[in-house]
């Protein structure tokens, strides 16, 4: 465990902490962005990021807003993004981060909820789309474009400002800034809502220093390293792990242009850490696996490299050595030494991260058993990590030397961790939230008196390793009283190229069944190679499709009970996505919509013949 410098343990609010970094480093790279206008990456020190932070925390002040007064940000990630969240915080008042993916009517909810003083976004037509839900905002000051827009309407019902003359304005105004305490909140995040509206969590300063502090004794940046920041500064985990985690040790942040630019940025910024949810894993895992197919000696090779670097992991990490029949699904590939299969298979995938990532981060959702072995066998050096909004997030988190992929980690220092009723894992310290904004009873459910936050998931504690198990609330029981934790069952199947997403069901019914979205290219493949037109909506339902879905479903599966592996698929080519209603914005099933949607096809998997 690494101790924090002296200078850095007394910081106590974020303000302090740019602070803290400008001062100690204050030419060194803090951010990267690629500047469209000059067609190139452009650098900002540390002292150039505290200057315009400075700059935007005069014009923010010269609004005189209460102290708390919040500040609603709609930005994708960026310098704007960092800096009026680095302003609001510097002048006392709450970061409200948006999901800029989300839909305007969820939006208008959060900034009514909130009483938002104060709304940042990139374009105007965002404002047009929210204002148009007709949810009354009487909190509502001021609207901030920065993106170049029309000039500034201050006679508007709510008065939009530019960006260029918001500072102007405030560079002809001084007023005194008044720096928060540590029990001072330091953002409101709303939750995703799968169930019901979202709430506010309500974060401090003192429990987002807590975090990155006890971060950065089990993960250790340099001022060397490399961040590339692509996940929304909107979700805590970015928030913590991939903005303020950076500026404590001092690392220099590159702000990626787009998801769908992802792939050039990871080989041009050539990040040294990544933070990032599954996902990403999952789709270069795919692509892969879909780059192989079409050679069975290509996919042998690569089979091999991924067992032998797994049993060299295991051996490192002090792991149960893999069994024999690992060894021999390698097959003879397997003889070749490590340096040539690293060479021929592994250095190759690694250069897709930009290769020199000597930290990967894993968050937000977990990481299936086979994804994770074929990344850390093949040298990406994955950690898994714990943890929720409400906890600020970072609960726990495997550490290089010290990485049980199979579980999230040890608790961070200065975090509890206990098994409550049911099987559930509850946390206690610095890191957890203060509750919920306006919602008590929603707090006193969740936060006990003696201040143990309820998670809501079933775990184990083994050896000081925390193992999550499932969501208590998600838990299936079909209708012969066997319990299956559907997260894992989907995380499993989705490891088949041929299933993009998976939604599993059973409750109360005999057996456990799935619905699946097939990935376009892989399906392409399955159906010709069946002699299907792929086109054609009634080839998902074909005996020969149905057979080979449930087959690749069963392999992935295997370590599943007989009880729990799905026994009925219906296949669809339209994925879930939060503009449909089927996901969250943080890219979780909305499984009350997906049971509603899918009921007709439900219904008829289990009244197939034979279905019992």
């Amino acid at each position: 465990m690494t101790t924090l410098p002296q200078d850095l343990a007394a910081v106590q609010t974020l303000p302090e902490l740019l602070a803290y970094r400008a001062a100690r480093t204050p030419n060194a790279p803090a951010y990267q962005a690629f500047d469209p206008s000059l067609q190139s990456w452009q650098t900002l020190s540390w002292a150039q990021a505290a200057q315009r932070v400075q700059q935007w925390s005069q014009a923010l002040a010269a609004m005189a807003l209460p102290p708390g007064a919040r500040v609603a940000i709609l930005q994708p990630n960026g310098l704007d993004a960092m800096s009026i969240d680095q302003a609001t915080l510097a002048c006392g008042h709450v970061p409200v981060p948006l999901h800029a993916i989300d839909n305007p009517g969820s939006i208008a909810y959060i900034l009514s909820d909130c009483e938002a003083s104060v709304l940042v976004l990139e374009r105007e037509e965002q404002w047009e789309r929210i204002r148009a839900v007709g949810t009354d905002l009487p909190q509502l000051r001021c609207v901030l474009v920065t993106q170049p827009t029309q000039a500034s309407d201050l006679q508007a019902p709510v008065p939009r400002w530019t960006l260029a003359d918001w500072l102007a304005h405030g560079a002809t105004c001084q007023h005194q800034i008044m720096p928060p305490r540590a029990d001072d909140l330091a953002a409101i995040v709303y939750t995703s809502g799968t169930t019901g509206k979202p709430k506010g969590v309500m974060l401090t300063h003192g429990n987002v220093m807590a975090d990155v502090k006890a971060v950065l004794q089990r993960v250790t940046p340099t001022v060397d390293d490399v961040f590339l920041s692509f996940l929304p500064l909107s979700h805590t985990f970015e928030r913590t792990a991939g903005y303020y985690l950076p500026m404590a040790a001092g690392c220099c942040v590159a702000y990626a242009r787009s998801v769908a630019q992802l792939s050039e940025d990871l080989r041009t910024v050539r990040p040294t850490v990544l933070v990032s949810v599954p996902r990403i894993y999952e789709r270069v895992h795919a692509k892969v696996l879909e780059s192989l197919a079409p050679s069975r000696l290509r996919t042998q090779l690569f089979e091999a490299a991924v067992a032998v670097g797994w049993r060299r992991f295991c051996a490192a990490q002090g792991l149960p050595a893999p069994g024999a029949d690992d060894a021999r699904a390698a097959g003879l590939w397997a003889a070749l030494p490590w340096p040539l299969l690293q060479r021929l298979v592994a250095r190759p995938l690694l250069e897709q991260f930009g290769g020199r990532v000597r930290v990967a981060i894993s968050g937000g959702a977990p990481l299936s058993a086979s994804i994770a072995r074929c990344f850390l066998g093949l040298g990406l050096p994955v950690l898994q990590g714990y943890g929720m909004t409400e906890t600020a997030p970072v609960v726990a988190v495997n550490g290089l030397d010290d990485n049980h992929p199979a579980s999230v980690g040890r608790a961070l220092p200065g975090v509890e961790v206990r098994i409550g009723d049911n099987r559930e894992l509850q946390v206690r310290g610095p890191i957890v939230m203060q509750g919920y904004w306006k919602r008590p009873e929603d707090t006193a459910r969740i936060l006990s008196p003696e201040g143990w936050l309820g998670t809501g998931d079933q775990a184990e504690i083994v050896d000081g390793r925390i193992y999550i198990r499932g969501r208590i609330k998600e838990i299936i029981v079909t209708s012969t009283g066997e319990k299956v934790p559907p997260a894992d069952l989907e995380l499993a199947v989705t490891s088949d190229p041929l299933f993009e997403q998976a939604f599993v069901v059973g409750e109360n019914l005999p057996f456990i069944a799935c619905v699946a979205v097939v990935h376009p290219e892989e399906w392409q493949r399955v159906a010709r190679g069946l002699g299907l037109d792929p086109k054609d909506a009634a080839s998902l339902a074909h005996p020969a499709v149905q057979q080979e879905a449930l087959a690749r479903i069963a392999r992935q599966t295997a370590g599943f009970a007989r009880y729990a592996v799905p026994r009925a698929v219906h296949l669809v080519t339209e994925p879930w996505s939060i503009e449909n209603g089927m996901m969250t914005p943080t890219l979780k099933l909305k499984r009350a919509n997906l049971l509603a949607r899918h009921a007709a096809a439900i219904e008829a998997m289990y009244q197939r013949p034979g279905a019992r």
